[in-house]
């Protein structure tokens, strides 16, 4: 049977069927290689999802040629139907000539009005920002180095080389070059434009080398366990690679102006000697005079603990919540010093100085850059803004911030993957937590919220403890889930969020007993006991705090393109929230935006769920305002 007439030159792939007891054996012949898949019976569909030529949802993918002849050989098996499909479909096509061009900023400008592809580079960060400032927008893209990260984490090598140079290193089988350095934090104005497009290390291997590269990875793809989930995960992170360079470029408006009064109030003037500002100063002294010394360093945690000791308190550490729990008059005093000196450092004057050119902040975020593939930045401390200095983030005139918040992400992310009925039908309220109060903890919406977080965080302790029973009795099918991540974790296993992000391997040691005691787990208080306890307690966080990340930043692709062609412009993300800057009177429109983008990302992941990810949004002036 002949499936889909070639129009021109065609690569020949032959399909065979044949039954083999509960299966069918599917060999696919392509060029001089084969594969061999096993579809039950009963599977179907075969179609073309982004990219991809597909044989079945999850087993097998090819995408090498734009014109393919496809022939069945022998007798169609019982159970299997053969559709007749097109060949006209989006994939890796056959290369045409290289086409020069003087000026790649329009070349790229025209290719984009029209056909909209999806551009394939080796790194968004190294080829967008110049793009961008050209006045260049892509509507989507794949980066190579990127996938590469998460291809290799899938396959148990997290960490090693991702740049395209490596990848193609490994292609074909020459030594692997290491990855060049992070750059440096640069702040605006001090060559970050710069830094931004000529990337550290020796030139890229060339064309020829991303398109096999390209190509290599649709087929890593193609053989993880959920290929359909897997690609999701590579579109989410490249769009976000896109993002973070338009958010960097657009800035988060900010008034120097409001942030000086904000400091001056809290902190007091400025020394005129570069010491710290008059009320660090006179909290020092008193510091040191409730210790009854001369002087003191409040900000060295040697001295704190020294000065404690001598009052004859013994603290492991000088962090907030040890000392909330000491009876003593210094204690309000470090702490309120604490507080002030994080924000003098991270966010002070010299902070402004060197972060906000011309009403904005333009931090450099990192999509994926933390394991669990939340972002981070590169510099600015943009996702740790304290809630007293966002007073100076307001809206510029005649605009408005719509801020959106995803409350109780992720322990509506366990109700959504466990499978757990019960847990999902609480999901569907607007307040997991009370419903769950409702459904097993007698109404009482704080022992419920302990048994969450601790099954999801791995607190089994103290008042967890009888919470957490109920929980397991309630709830038994997302309690397992969880514990048998942590299971996994604590053997030394990798584990995977809901599209495929996998944790880096443990340390050495976790499968294996310590050198010359093969029974030393059995003592939970040995090294290895307590490594692979706290290597459970990573594993049994990640698979729902990646899939969590996952969500957003499925949300935070699918709300930019409902906000292409429009003045409003995504400028904040930082975990599970968003802001939008927008002409005042699209406000109420963005915010219908954001609610679709929301509903969307949930099903893109989830399907048809029960479970509600509610976003609370406010239409803002000022970001300290948002709810």
């Amino acid at each position: 049977m002949l499936i889909g007439e070639p129009e021109g030159d065609a690569l020949n792939l032959s399909v065979t069927f044949t039954n083999s007891g509960e299966a069918t054996i599917v060999e696919v012949r392509y060029d001089d290689q084969a594969q061999q898949i096993s579809v039950p019976e009963g599977v179907t569909t075969y179609g073309f999802p982004d990219q991809q030529l597909v044989f079945s949802a999850d087993d097998i993918t090819f995408g090498s040629h734009q014109n393919v002849s496809f022939q069945a050989d022998g007798a169609e098996p019982t159970g299997v139907e053969v559709q007749t499909i097109s060949t006209e479909f989006v994939g890796y096509e056959t290369l045409g000539p290289v086409e020069p061009a003087a000026e790649l900023a329009a070349a790229v400008a025209a290719r984009e009005r029209a056909e909209h592809p999806r551009w394939v580079w080796a790194s968004g960060a190294g080829v967008y920002p110049a793009l961008l400032r050209a006045g260049v927008r892509v509507e989507r893209c794949h980066d190579v180095e990127l996938t590469e990260a998460l291809l290799l984490g899938h396959a148990g090598r997290w960490g090693e080389p991702r740049s395209l140079a490596a990848a193609w290193a490994r292609r074909t089988g020459a030594p692997v070059p290491a990855d060049p350095p992070p750059r440096p934090a640069a702040p605006p104005g001090h060559g970050q434009d710069a830094l931004f497009d000529t990337l550290p290390g020796p030139p890229g291997p060339g064309l020829d080398a991303l398109v096999e590269v390209y190509a290599d990875q649709l087929a890593r793809i193609a053989a993880t366990e959920h290929p359909g989930r897997f690609r999701l995960l590579v579109a989410a992170e490249s769009a976000g690679a896109l993002i973070a360079v338009e958010m960097g470029a657009a800035g988060l408006p900010w008034r120097a102006e409001v942030h000086d009064e904000i400091l001056a109030e809290l902190l007091g003037e400025p020394s005129p000697v570069g010491g710290p500002p008059r009320r660090l100063a006179e909290l020092a002294a008193r510091i040191a005079d409730a210790f009854g010394v001369r002087q003191l360093h409040a900000d060295s945690p040697a001295e704190l603990l020294r000065a404690f000791a001598r009052a004859g308190v013994e603290l492991p550490n000088t962090r907030a919540w040890v000392l909330r729990g000491v009876d003593h008059p210094a204690v309000p005093l470090v702490l309120e010093y604490k507080e002030l000196y994080r924000i003098w450092t991270a966010h002070g004057w010299a902070w402004r100085d060197a972060w906000v050119r011309d009403g904005r902040f333009q931090p450099e975020y990192v999509p994926g850059g933390v394991v669990s593939g939340r972002w981070a930045t590169r510099g600015g401390g943009a996702l740790q803004i304290p809630k007293v200095i966002r007073r100076a983030v307001v809206a510029d005139p005649g605009w408005r911030f719509v801020v959106a918040d995803a409350g109780q992400l992720e322990p509506r992310v366990l109700a959504a993957v466990s499978g757990d009925a019960r847990l999902a039908a609480a999901g569907g309220a607007g307040d997991l937590y009370a419903a769950l109060a409702q459904d097993a903890f007698g109404g009482d919406r704080a022992r419920a919220k302990v048994a969450l977080l601790g099954a999801m965080y791995g607190q089994t302790g103290g008042a967890a403890v009888p919470a957490l029973a109920v929980l397991r009795r309630s709830y038994p099918t997302a309690f397992g889930y969880v514990e048998a991540a942590a299971r996994t974790g604590e053997a030394g296993g990798l584990v995977r969020s809901w599209l495929g992000r996998t944790c880096p391997p443990g340390t050495a040691g976790f499968a294996d007993g310590e050198e010359g005691d093969p029974d030393a787990g059995a003592d939970p208080q040995s090294t290895r006991a307590r490594a692979a306890r706290s290597r459970g307690r990573f594993t049994r966080n990640f698979v729902i705090q990646a899939t969590a990340a996952e969500w957003a930043a499925t949300l935070l692709a699918t709300l930019r393109g409902e906000l292409a062609g429009s003045d409003a412009e995504l400028v904040f993300f930082q975990h599970d929230e968003v802001i939008v800057h927008c002409p005042a009177e699209l406000a109420g429109a963005v915010a219908e935006a954001v609610r679709r983008a929301g509903e969307r990302a949930t099903t893109l992941l989830f399907g048809d769920t029960p479970v509600r990810f509610p976003l609370d949004l406010s239409i803002v002036d000022c970001y300290a305002d948002a709810d």
